[in-house]
């Protein structure tokens, strides 16, 4: 039987020193590679990145376009996909060899899935080190209870894998989404379809200067630019689901919107440190939320950090818990025999 047809969409603005690497390992792929699909979608690049794809020839297709940001990207390359299996890879990142194969078979195995997503390596470009990105592993039709809905997290561009049926409902997506176009899929897309967890690492996520996880950016006026945009995306989320007739009061629904609420409200206070009295309230809106997934102890504990929170303020709160974090590390490395 014939493997399906996958895409390879990848999208580049001014990433020519990183694309070739990205092409390479789609190409490099332990699945049939004429059941791979290449598109290279150039959003209006001015640096070299068009001579440096030209040795590729009909390996891929180029796809070059005007500048209009991520949305616009995506829309672009979605229209050309042929592919049954639309697999997204930014050009800064790369895939490993067994990427395409796992993705197919996950679908394979669980029909009807709308995603399949799965692990990843953060790569510092600046000092060589690697470390596993945050992973939750869900699987399923997440929005049924509150604990699968809260406990999924969006993952970057390159660790997304839609069903091109259902991708087909979301797209055309808004083009003024400039930045973050994966995030506003990967929100929306579990109310759509079940998704499947693949608990392997299956691509290579580059911390760099010019992207949202570079650490020299979360203090910067680019910081301010992501949180902005991510505030967009998820008021266009739920007008999206409003308007196809979801129900927004529904628990689970209400629960995975203050969720959103709450992780972004903590990005803002890294720029904007929040009032003792501003991040109590904050501290007691989680505590509120999560309150009926934990035991006794678990949310007294809460309910006291809350009131530790108020009281030591915002700054001296969160250096305490990094500390408690660095020790805690210090102290997993220390029993797995690692220095």
């Amino acid at each position: 039987m014939s493997r399906p047809l996958v895409t390879a969409l990848i999208d580049t603005y001014n990433y020519g020193h990183f694309v070739e690497e990205a092409i390479e390992s789609v190409l490099a792929q332990d699945y049939p590679s004429e059941r791979v699909e290449v598109l290279v979608v150039d959003d209006g690049s001015t640096d070299d990145t068009a001579e440096r794809v030209k040795k590729y020839g009909t390996r891929i297709q180029y796809l070059l376009k005007p500048n209009g940001g991520q949305g616009s990207a995506f829309n672009f390359g979605f229209e050309r996909a042929q592919g049954e299996i639309i697999a997204f890879l930014d050009a800064d990142d790369y895939w490993l060899p067994a990427k395409i194969s796992r993705v197919v078979s996950a679908f394979e195995a669980h029909p009807g899935t709308g995603l399949v997503y799965h692990r990843r390596m953060e790569l510092n470009s600046a000092t060589g080190e690697s470390g596993e990105g945050d992973f939750a592993e869900c699987s399923g039709y997440l929005p049924k209870s509150a604990a699968g809905i809260l406990a999924y997290r969006v993952l970057p561009t390159s660790s997304l894998a839609f069903n091109r049926e259902t991708l087909a409902r979301l797209m055309p997506m808004p083009e003024w989404i400039r930045l973050q176009a994966d995030a506003y899929l990967a929100l929306l897309v579990v109310f759509l379809a079940p998704v499947e967890a693949v608990p392997e690492t299956l691509s290579v996520y580059r911390l760099h200067g010019k992207n949202l996880y570079a650490s020299d950016n979360r203090t910067t006026s680019k910081a301010a630019e992501h949180i902005e945009m991510r505030v967009k995306i998820v008021k266009a989320a739920r007008d999206w689901l409003a308007a196809h007739d979801f129900d927004l009061k529904r628990a689970e629904t209400k629960a995975y919107f203050e969720q959103l609420s709450l992780t972004l409200a903590a990005d803002q206070f890294q720029i904007k440190p929040p009032t003792r009295l501003e991040f109590f309230k904050h501290l007691m809106r989680r505590h509120k939320l999560y309150a009926s997934q934990y035991g006794w102890k678990l949310r007294l504990m809460n309910c006291f950090n809350a009131f530790a929170g108020s009281l030591a303020g915002y700054e001296r709160f969160r250096s305490l818990h990094e500390a408690e974090a660095r020790i805690l590390s210090s102290l997993k490395n220390l029993g797995s025999g690692h220095v």
